[in-house]
């Protein structure tokens, strides 16, 4: 059994105590779980803020930017080789 198997596993049978639907009433306890979920969320944003951030510190490209690099210049290559076909018309 793997262990995401597991965590339903247990998740369902937590869901199932009258213990935690007395929890899930609580305004407090909601609140509460709301935040705890929302953190990786805010991680990965203020991680990737801080990179792009050290990035242009640095003078270095990032990741996006290089994805809008590689897209403008493909676009400019096929732009030319239009402008080729016609030359040779």
């Amino acid at each position: 059994m793997s262990i995401k198997d597991e965590v339903k596993k247990r998740g369902l049978a937590l869901l199932g105590d009258p213990r935690m639907a007395k929890l899930m009433q609580n305004e407090q306890f909601m609140r509460a779980m709301m935040t705890v979920i929302q953190v990786p969320g805010k991680v990965e944003h203020f991680t990737s803020e801080q990179t792009e951030r050290f990035a242009k510190m640095m003078r270095v490209a990032t990741a996006d930017e290089v994805k809008d690099l590689k897209r403008q210049v493909k676009a400019l290559e096929s732009e030319v080789a239009k402008l080729k076909k016609k030359l040779d018309s």
